[in-house]
């Protein structure tokens, strides 16, 4: 028996309610960091046509003409999801990017430094390698040999098995596990963040576009 098809998520549920002059917010955002990226706007017109093509159009209000992100600069966004939000006016493209999201040459419109809190914690691991290990225990962890950083994982591993099933304590530990894991991986030289690679991988979606040399 075969199973049903799951719905197309480039399908809206739902009409989009578009302003007095035809127009209507697109917020765009990383579908594997959760960054939000940019915010646009599309007519219909560059409605359908990113429904269509999965690659995201807009209306230019300053040029007053139609066009595709990454058509000059190659900083196209492929789009994998649209939704409206409560009151059908305003969409949510769920995209990956393939270079800066912003003309400035930054990954979001609001810096590189804006993200999500793992985005953000997984950029300070990988900023305190250079600083004074006397004052930072992250780069301590980072200096140090492997079998110190591992052994974290390890002890913070077993505090979880140990601690009250459904406690705040377990909760706690847990965190903390996820907190080692990636100064582990910041250690070794990998990128902490490639474990939303992984998982991205894994969903059917291509990774990020970023990758941290460290």
């Amino acid at each position: 028996m075969s199973r049903p098809q799951a719905p197309d998520p480039l399908i809206l549920a739902g009409a989009p309610r578009f302003d007095g002059a035809g127009l209507i917010p697109v917020i765009c955002q990383d579908a594997v960091d959760g960054s939000v990226l940019m915010l646009a706007w599309q007519t219909e017109t560059a409605l359908r046509l990113t429904l269509e093509t999965r690659q995201a159009w807009f209306w230019s209000r300053s040029r007053g003409e139609l066009w595709r992100k990454g058509a000059t600069s190659g900083n196209e966004l492929a789009v994998h999801r649209a939704t409206l939000d409560c009151d059908a006016d305003a969409i949510l493209l769920q995209v990956s990017p393939a270079g800066p999201a912003c003309h400035t040459g930054t990954h979001t419109c609001w810096g590189d430094a804006a993200g999500p809190l793992l985005t953000r914690l997984a950029h300070t691991i990988t900023a305190r390698r250079t600083a004074d290990a006397h004052g930072s225990y992250v780069a301590r962890l980072l200096a140090a040999d492997r079998t110190t950083a591992a052994g974290k994982v390890a002890e913070e591993a077993a505090e979880v098995l140990a601690a009250a099933p459904g406690s705040r304590h377990q909760v706690e530990e847990a965190a903390d596990v996820v907190f080692h894991l990636l100064v582990l991986l910041a250690r070794d030289g990998t990128d902490p963040l490639s474990v939303l690679d992984v998982l991205a991988e894994r969903e059917g979606l291509p990774p990020r576009w970023l990758r941290e040399t460290t």
